[in-house]
């Protein structure tokens, strides 16, 4: 399905500026909280209106602001998953279900119970809400936005109130829930991880619009901004210096880094950023390109070290610290050789960013 959505709101302070048009299967929308992800599902649900602009869903125009178009909500076929489920307390999960169907009754009563049973939700059809667990209830969610056979689904941060156990089963439930239908998803969160493991393109936001738009991995591997690289976990952002001679000055490090000539820098980027994972250790100084370090803090985890460092010598900053993380099995090299002295930044690991 291909969605095109070209609309702005405002709201007090805040302004929403979309402008998106590509096919999508399950795109997933990740930013931080109060960036506007969830009233980009509300606009093209149909729940909030946008101040001008225009949304489609293949050939179907939802809205059209210089045309007049505004399509109701119930005519949309959207589906909306909401955050907190917003299943009617003083209904059973029976009844939710039903709500949802515009026919007769014992259509209503077949497609219940086809959803009951899709959904896993036998004996638990007469239960009220409150009576259901939070997956219980994500389940009966479900199964009322599929009984009406959305042409599109969206999912408003469907895991954020769930512990990390139930989280990680929710999630394998709902990818398999969502095979069975031939229906495109789009799913906001401020979760990097749901958003890798659901979604096959990813739309990074920030302060209300589109920032970087790409496949998942694509985004991750090479998020280009500063804003998409915090988002998708990049813990290191070093700002540099071009010199003359085609090398990089890390002023915050004091430290030179040397590319070949295969290693073109970006004319649009001003700052490198590595993850926390690729970082490598150097206990003599050997070779150019390398950043002098000392501890600053050093948190100890289950399945990783994670060590907070700063230039040696240098009283503790924590919004320039870098961030090197160890995994459990090369910490037998560290507890053995002690401290390195330097660390290493593989060039094939550099995310240019702007």
């Amino acid at each position: 399905m291909k969605l095109d959505i070209c609309i702005k709101k405002k709201l007090g302070d805040f302004h929403l500026d979309i402008d998106y048009h590509g096919d999508i299967d399950t795109l997933g929308i990740l930013g931080s909280s109060g960036c506007g992800k969830s009233m980009v599902l509300k606009c093209i649900a149909g729940i909030v209106r946008p101040d001008e602009g225009r949304i489609a869903l293949n050939d179907k125009v939802l809205f059209d602001s210089e045309k007049r178009i505004e399509v109701k909500p119930q005519d949309r076929r959207v589906g909306y998953l909401f955050q907190n489920y917003a299943l009617f307390p003083n209904m059973t999960v029976r009844q939710n279900i039903m709500a949802a169907l515009k026919t007769d009754r014992a259509k209503k009563e077949e497609i219940a119970d086809r959803m009951i049973v899709s959904f896993h939700l036998e004996g638990l059809s007469d239960h009220l809400p409150m009576q259901l667990s939070g997956g219980q209830q994500q389940r009966a969610a479900l199964a009322r936005m599929m009984a009406v056979e959305p042409e599109l689904i969206l999912l408003d941060e469907p895991f954020s109130a769930l512990d990390v156990f139930l989280k990680d089963r929710l999630i394998r439930e709902l990818m398999v829930q969502l095979e069975k239908y031939d229906a495109p998803v789009i799913m906001v969160s401020h979760d990097r991880d749901e958003i890798y493991r659901i979604c096959r393109k990813t739309a990074v936001m920030d302060e209300g619009t589109f920032i970087r738009t790409d496949d998942t991995r694509r985004v991750f591997e090479a998020p280009e901004y500063k804003k998409a690289a915090l988002l998708t976990g990049c813990k290191n952002i070093l700002e540099f210096e071009r010199r003359a001679d085609g090398s990089l000055y890390l002023p915050d490090w004091d430290a030179e880094l040397v590319f070949s000539g295969k290693d073109r820098i970006p004319e649009y980027a001003t700052a490198i950023g590595i993850r926390a994972h690729d970082l490598i250790p150097v206990w003599e100084e050997k070779a150019e390109g390398l950043i002098g370090v000392e501890i600053s803090h050093v948190s100890q985890l289950q399945f990783e070290r994670q060590y907070y460092l700063k230039p040696p010598g240098k009283t503790p900053d924590r919004d320039r610290e870098l961030r090197w993380f160890v995994h459990r099995e090369a910490l037998d090299e560290i507890d053995k050789k002690g401290m390195p002295g330097y660390l290493a930044i593989p060039m094939e690991k550099v995310m240019w960013l702007r």
